[in-house]
C-alpha cells in the first residue's frame, strides 16, 4: 500500500508530478476514482539490503521499488544508486515513466527503483554484492511480464549484468528480458548507449521544423555533461549541424562562442574528470549557462534548475529537457508566455526507454537488430510522439508539457477503462 504522506514543498518532485497530473486531469474531466488511482503508485516496496563489506563488516542499505501503474503493460523504469535518494523522488520518476511510455505509445507501464548509497565509495566487489542484494529483495515482484528494471543514475550495464545473473540464479532459468540496459554480449540492444540523447536530438529536429528554424550553425548549450549531455553534444553537431558553445558539469562550466570540439573535450574530461579547465575557453557557472543567448538549451542534469526566478531570463528558443524534471510548473507558465518552445522531459528523453523496449522485444525473439535498424525505429517513434504532442498543444491551446500529459494520461485512462478498473 502506498504511503500517502508526501512533502508539500513546491520543489518536492512528487508534489510537482502530482500538480502536473492534476492540471491535465482537470482538463480531461476525470472522475474522482480515476484521479485517485493515477495520483499515487499502485504499489511500492521498501526494504533493507545487508551487504558484507570488504573489511568484513556489514552495512545495511535502504532500497525502494515503485510500480506506479501497469494498465498498459509491465512496469518499466531504472534503478538509481544515489546518496540522497528519497521515496518521493522514486515515486515522481515512476509517475513520469508511466506518462513517458504512454506518450511514446509503448505497451508498458511505469516504475522506478533506488538505493540510498554513494557508489563512488564502494569497491567493485561491494557494488556487485549490493546489486545482487537488491535483486534478492525484489525478485518476487519483477519479471519480463511484470516489471523490468534498467540502469539510471550511477548504475551501469555491468550492474545490470550482475542483476540479471542474480535473477537467473534465483529463478533457475535464463530470462534476459527481465533487465534492460545490459551489455550487448548478454542480450543488450545495439544503439542503447546514446539512445536518450539521440531521441532528444530527433525531437529538436522536429521542433525546428514546426518553428521554421534552420539549426545549421546555430549555438547550443548543455547543462550537465554525463551520458546524455555528452552524446547530445556529439549528435547536435553530427545530425543537426549545430555548434555547442557551452557545457557544464558538477565541477564547473566552459564557454567558447566559436564552438567546442566534442572529441577533444571528451578526452579532456576522461583525463581530468571534468569539463572545467578545457583550454582556450572561458569559465561559466551553471546558472549563467542557462541564460546564454542560444537557439537550443539542453538541461541534462538536475531537477528544478529552471524556476520562476530565472525563467524570465532564459534566452533559448528551444529547451530540450534531457534531464528529468528540470523545469518547475511556475517556470513552465512563464516560458510559454514568453514563446520559449519547451520539449518536455518525458517526451524529449524517452529515447532511452524506447530502446529499452526494443531490447525487450529482441530478447523475446532471441534475434537482434543492427544499430542502423535501432536508429531508424527510434526515429520513427520519437517523430510520431513529438507530433502527437504538438498537435495536442495546438488543439487544446496549452503548453507542450500539459499537451504531453493530455496525450499520455488519456491513453492510460483508456486502458484502465477497458480493463474495467474504473
Amino acid at each position: 500500500m502506498a504511503d500517502k504522506r508526501v512533502m508539500r514543498s513546491p520543489r518536492n518532485p512528487f508534489a510537482i508530478a502530482q500538480r502536473q497530473f492534476d492540471e491535465a486531469a482537470a482538463i480531461l474531466g476525470l472522475d474522482e476514482a480515476t484521479r485517485e488511482i493515477l495520483r499515487w503508485p499502485m504499489r511500492e516496496f521498501h526494504f533493507l539490503i545487508p551487504v558484507r563489506m570488504d573489511d568484513g563488516s556489514v552495512r545495511v542499505f535502504k532500497g525502494f521499488r515503485v510500480q506506479y501503474n501497469d494498465a498498459r503493460g509491465p512496469a518499466k523504469g531504472g534503478i538509481r544508486f544515489h546518496p540522497e535518494e528519497t521515496i518521493d523522488t522514486v515515486r515522481a520518476l515512476a509517475a513520469w515513466m508511466t506518462w513517458k511510455t504512454a506518450v511514446m505509445d509503448l505497451p508498458l507501464g511505469g516504475g522506478k527503483g533506488g538505493v540510498v548509497c554513494n557508489p563512488k565509495e564502494l569497491s567493485p566487489t561491494e557494488l556487485e554484492r549490493l546489486s545482487r542484494g537488491y535483486i534478492r529483495q525484489v525478485a518476487r515482484f519483477i519479471g519480463a511480464n511484470i516489471d523490468v528494471p534498467a540502469p539510471d543514475v550511477y548504475t551501469t550495464p555491468q550492474i545490470m549484468a550482475w542483476m540479471m545473473d542474480e535473477y537467473d540464479i534465483i529463478k533457475g532459468h535464463w530470462e534476459p528480458g527481465v533487465i534492460t540496459g545490459k551489455p550487448v554480449e548478454l542480450g543488450g540492444s545495439r544503439g542503447r548507449i546514446d539512445a536518450t540523447a539521440r531521441g532528444g536530438i530527433y525531437t529538436v529536429r522536429e521542433a525546428a521544423k514546426v518553428l521554421e528554424i534552420d539549426l545549421r550553425g546555430q549555438p547550443a548549450a548543455i547543462q550537465g555533461y554525463g551520458n546524455a549531455g555528452s552524446f547530445a553534444h556529439k549528435l547536435a553537431v553530427e545530425i543537426l549541424g549545430m555548434k555547442v558553445v557551452a557545457v557544464s558539469d558538477s565541477r564547473g562550466g566552459i564557454y567558447d562562442p566559436d564552438g567546442l570540439d566534442y572529441y577533444q573535450l571528451i578526452e579532456h574530461k576522461r583525463r581530468t574528470g571534468s569539463v572545467a579547465g578545457f583550454p582556450d575557453t572561458t569559465p561559466i557557472s551553471n546558472e549563467d549557462l542557462l541564460e546564454l543567448p542560444v537557439t537550443v538549451l539542453f538541461p541534462a542534469a538536475l531537477e528544478n534548475i529552471i524556476t520562476e526566478e530565472n525563467a524570465p531570463r532564459i534566452k533559448a528558443r528551444i529547451i530540450a529537457e534531457l534531464a528529468n524534471g528540470p523545469t518547475t510548473p511556475d517556470a513552465d507558465v512563464i516560458l510559454h508566455q514568453r514563446g520559449v518552445f519547451v520539449i518536455p522531459d518525458f517526451l524529449c528523453n524517452a529515447g532511452g526507454v524506447t530502446v529499452s523496449y526494443f531490447e525487450q522485444v529482441q530478447d523475446a525473439m532471441n534475434y537482434y537488430w543492427k544499430e542502423e535498424e535501432v536508429h531508424q525505429r527510434l526515429d520513427e517513434k520519437m517523430t510520431k510522439a513529438f507530433h502527437d504532442v504538438y498537435q495536442m498543444s495546438q488543439e487544446a491551446r496549452v503548453h507542450n508539457r500539459l499537451a504531453a500529459y493530455l496525450v499520455a494520461v488519456s491513453r492510460v485512462v483508456q486502458a484502465m477503462k477497458l480493463r474495467g478498473w474504473v
